[in-house]
């Protein structure tokens, strides 16, 4: 349904700013601002004559709207045309003026300067109120009535990393939990959600581009029930028609989505455009998802620092989530928090391509195994997300499944064979504990050698910073590149940080530890370096 807004502004640049922000709302239709406190009485007693449908269904009220003050003429709208729905606009958003708003008859106040999210929320609030009264009257038409769900939406830090999958099982885990939900895909260009899903279906988000009001049944027409019961909002076949969903059309469809189901999970692929960092912006939650590996977590971070710097969402703000995770792999979760800035998820899901190769190549990932390690990892990331009702909700009956088929597998392991598969453990385990120690040996290697070129890139840029401003760079540099190092590790370390031309070179060297930090190390080094370029400072 379309809200009808008429500002009551008599400053000039405040009615454009509200304008301006006006005709970003969904489903809304401003109209011209009037000007001073007649003018607005005149209209609205002009359309109230007409019919009473004709009055709009909310009112913005500056405070310095004159010649009646902006309060009076709350008081005054609400006890003439009671179905109107009326905002204050005020710069002082004070308990003592809101109470004094309220009792005025106001259904909002919004404080300068304007916030998308606030005035979107204070609009909409004062239009269903004002629905809701004329529902009463006898003149309500088709509106939305869903409960105003939960919008969650997932990222790929980089092509590959699994978003699409996580976004497919996030959905059918809130799904299965009883909850009502819709399933976006807004990788505009390859999405993937139908190929994972087996559906074929003409319409797509792009159908909804061209519509100013996009109304339930516009809606309904759009989205495709699938058998799971999940509502499917698809990315067009022709990628390039992907460039008609613009920010503005992302809005409207979350919003109208966010109106109509309980969750709204959303596919945002991996590139970023105005569409999905709209959606982004809009999130309740939003989910970023990385592998293990250096260009994973590089790309995760420039990510972070797009979004930091678009102002769409703060870095602290994000959920990341480690898929095909290892324990023996050298970037571990709280490396990948640490350097991304972001809130790692306590779920990390395990590597076991061969778990979705069936599902995923028959394109049913909804028949996905209740067995599968990682159908159990990203069901569980939905219960720390909150999208199911329940924590056993999340599993239903294929937790009682996987319950019971790991019981006879537990018991299967009782039968006749025990006992020589105990003598055969036995003989085995020199070597098992060799490789063991080995592998750990090896991965205290990597992880200095990490340690190393990670703290030597922080010194050489902590140096060019100093000498920017005027600092010692020597100190800051060696400063910078030690804070960088784990304790265990800071004892031995050897740093040093020289200039060479227009850079800042820096070198550190670790000594790699004997199985334990701290518990002796090997006789040889391990050497970083890293070299960052002055960008000016001063004369």
């Amino acid at each position: 349904m379309t809200t009808r807004i008429l500002p009551a502004v008599g400053d000039p640049d405040a009615a454009r700013a509200i304008t301006t922000l006006l005709s970003q709302l969904p489903d809304a239709e401003p109209a011209a601002p009037v000007t001073d406190s007649t003018s607005l009485l005149d209209t609205l007693a002009r359309l109230a004559g007409e019919a009473l449908d004709e009055l709009p269904e909310v009112v913005l009220v500056h405070e310095r709207i004159g010649p009646v003050p902006a309060l009076e003429l709350i008081r005054e709208v609400s006890l003439r045309f009671p179905a109107v729905g009326v905002v204050l606009i005020t710069t002082d958003a004070g308990p003592g003026l809101y109470t004094a708003a309220m009792d005025s008859g106001a259904r909002g106040l919004v404080g300068f300067p304007l916030g998308y999210e606030e005035l979107a929320a204070r609009v909409q609030g004062a239009a269903s109120w004002s629905t809701g009264v004329r529902r009463h009257l006898g003149t309500g038409t088709d509106v939305f009535t869903g409960p105003g769900g939960t919008v969650v939406t997932v990222t790929g830090a980089k092509g590959g990393t699994g978003a699409t999958v996580a976004a497919v099982q996030l959905a059918l885990a809130a799904k299965a939990s009883g909850r009502t939900v819709a399933l976006v895909d807004l990788d505009l260009q390859s999405g993937d959600v139908a190929s994972y899903l087996d559906v074929q279906f003409r319409r797509s988000i792009v159908d909804l581009a061209g519509i100013s009001d996009i109304s339930p049944r516009v809606l309904q027409d759009a989205v495709f029930t699938h058998p799971t019961g999940l509502g499917l909002l698809l990315a067009p076949n022709e990628g390039e028609r992907g460039e008609e969903v613009t920010d503005r059309v992302a809005r409207q469809v979350v919003s109208a989505l966010r109106n109509r189901y309980e969750v709204v999970i959303v596919d945002c692929g991996t590139q970023m455009n105005s569409a999905n960092a709209a959606a982004v912006e809009m999130a309740d939650q939003a989910v970023l998802v990385v592998t293990p590996d250096v260009v994973a977590v590089r790309a995760a971070k420039r990510m972070v620092r797009m979004w930091d710097r678009l102002q769409i969402r703060k870095a602290e703000e994000t959920i990341t989530v480690v898929n095909r995770h290892t324990r023996n792999t050298e970037i571990q979760p709280p490396l990948v928090e640490r350097i991304t800035g972001t809130k790692v998820a306590s779920v990390a899901v395990p590597s076991n391509f061969k778990e979705l190769q069936s599902a995923t190549d028959a394109g049913r990932m909804q028949d996905l195994d209740s067995r599968s390690t990682v159908k159990q990892a990203l069901w569980a990331l939905a219960g720390e997300l909150g999208l199911v009702k329940t924590a056993e909700g999340a599993g239903g009956k294929s937790g009682g499944r996987l319950k019971s088929d790991r019981g006879a597998i537990g018991f299967r392991g009782k039968g006749k064979d025990r006992g020589a598969a105990t003598v055969e453990l036995a003989g085995m385990a020199p070597l098992i504990i060799f490789v063991m120690v080995a592998m750990w040996q090896a991965v205290l290697f990597g992880y200095t050698f990490s340690l190393t070129g990670n703290a030597a890139d922080e010194g050489a840029r902590a140096a060019t910073a100093a000498a920017t401003s005027g600092n010692d760079e020597q100190g800051a540099c060696e400063a910078a590149a030690r804070d960088h190092l784990p304790s265990s590790w800071q004892g031995e370390a050897h740093i040093s940080c020289v200039p060479e031309g227009n850079l800042w070179q820096a070198s550190v060297r670790l000594s790699t530890p004997i199985l334990f930090p701290g518990a002796g190390s090997f006789p040889w080094t391990v050497s970083g370096s890293a070299g960052a370029a002055l960008e000016g400072g001063p004369e």
